[in-house]
């Protein structure tokens, strides 16, 4: 057996970006060493799914790194928490959040990985604090490969998320002309679009051999996957009529015109903003990006195609492409954010085996020499 590179994943929530480098389904020719992130119930998580011997930690990354040694490593994989970035967070200003890439840097640097790959939102390439973060890398001696904004449903996740990827190298490990084209070349493409690609994955490919009508209100502990997570939620009796006065990919403003008398006071004074509150997914189409509370209608596209509910933990964490078999861990309420939060691995390993090629190119100039 062939070794295996070592990697470190800060900010690493629940494992998808982990999972699509040494998932057993996926990449597969990496090995974990160290994980950090403050949310115990996703640190529980990491550990159930990829950690015997419980490296991920659950800690401050600042306060950790004043006391501890980094481990060496080959690759740093994550993304600093993206609301600092998020053109959701109107008041941005001196969020402190911004600066959580440092931490991240300095482990970079400690590590002595020669490849890093930072995912963020989109907005964190039109940030001051990306030119702050390219600076630092030019200082420990790293290139930063043109960044780009990335559809996930490109690459085979059945959802339109679509996240900043920007990766570094070390310039004494690398050949510029060697490097390989960034980003990698689609998998799926859009069906609007003349292309011999197969088309985007869809929400029914992702959800169609799952029960239409979950069971219960609570996780399903007793039950396999993938019905452990496919439970529901007890509507009032009016939510429930607001669910069945969205049409197949309908959202509030269907609402209001079919029975206004129970549309929201709020949403009848404000008569534009968001198309997909309230929202309906369409089978045909893939998924709305998947946020952390995918569980409350009120917050986006959250409705099944179909049936007159919110889609299940289950559902949502098919549409970010997580088999069945990882184990998520903690309440309904930990695990809805963990899900949220992820990068979907099927994404995630794209990005492994792009790594893979850039790696090559690192061993065939060390054996050049």
């Amino acid at each position: 057996m062939s070794k295996k590179y070592k990697l470190i994943d800060l900010f690493c929530g629940a494992g998808g970006m982990t999972l699509g480098f040494v998932g057993h389904d996926f990449c597969g020719e990496f090995e974990s060493i160290f994980a950090i992130d403050n949310d115990n119930a996703a640190v529980k998580t990491y550990n159930a799914n990829f950690s015997k011997n419980e490296h991920c930690i659950k800690a401050n990354i600042e306060d950790w790194l004043e006391n501890n040694d980094v481990p060496r490593a080959d690759v740093v994989i994550g993304g600093p928490p993206c609301q600092g970035f998020s053109l959701l967070n109107k008041k941005r200003c001196g969020d402190s959040r911004r600066s959580l890439w440092e931490p991240y840097m300095d482990i970079v640097q400690k590590s002595g990985a020669t490849i890093f790959v930072m995912e963020n939102v989109p907005g964190l390439l039109k940030s001051n604090e990306f030119k702050d973060i390219a600076a630092r890398a030019e200082e420990l001696g790293f290139n930063i490969i043109e960044p780009a904004v990335l559809n996930m449903a490109d690459y085979g996740v059945p959802q339109t998320r679509k996240r900043a990827i920007a990766i570094g190298y070390k310039r004494e490990c690398f050949i510029d002309s060697e490097i390989p084209t960034f980003p990698p070349a689609p998998s799926n493409a859009a069906p609007n679009i003349n292309s011999n690609l197969p088309a985007w994955k869809t929400v029914k490919d992702a959800l169609q051999d799952l029960p239409l009508q979950p069971e219960g209100t609570e996780i399903r502990s007793n039950e396999q996957p993938p019905l452990d997570l496919h439970f529901g939620r007890s509507p009032t009796e009016v939510s429930l009529e607001r669910y069945k006065s969205v049409p197949p990919g309908g959202n509030r403003f269907d609402l209001q015109k079919n029975r206004p008398d129970i549309t929201p006071a709020c949403w009848i004074k404000k008569t534009s903003g968001g198309t997909d509150l309230f929202g309906r997914l369409w089978w045909d189409r893939p998924s709305v990006t998947i946020r952390t509370e995918f569980f409350k209608p009120e917050k986006g596209r959250y409705l099944h195609p179909v049936e007159h509910r919110p889609i299940t933990h289950r559902e949502a964490a098919r549409l970010m492409s997580f088999p069945d078999y990882f184990k998520f861990t903690g309440s309904k309420v930990e695990i809805a954010k963990q899900i949220g939060n992820a990068v979907p691995p099927v994404f995630a390993e794209v990005l492994a085996k792009y790594i893979l090629g850039l790696l090559a190119s690192r061993i065939s100039r060390s054996k050049a020499a």
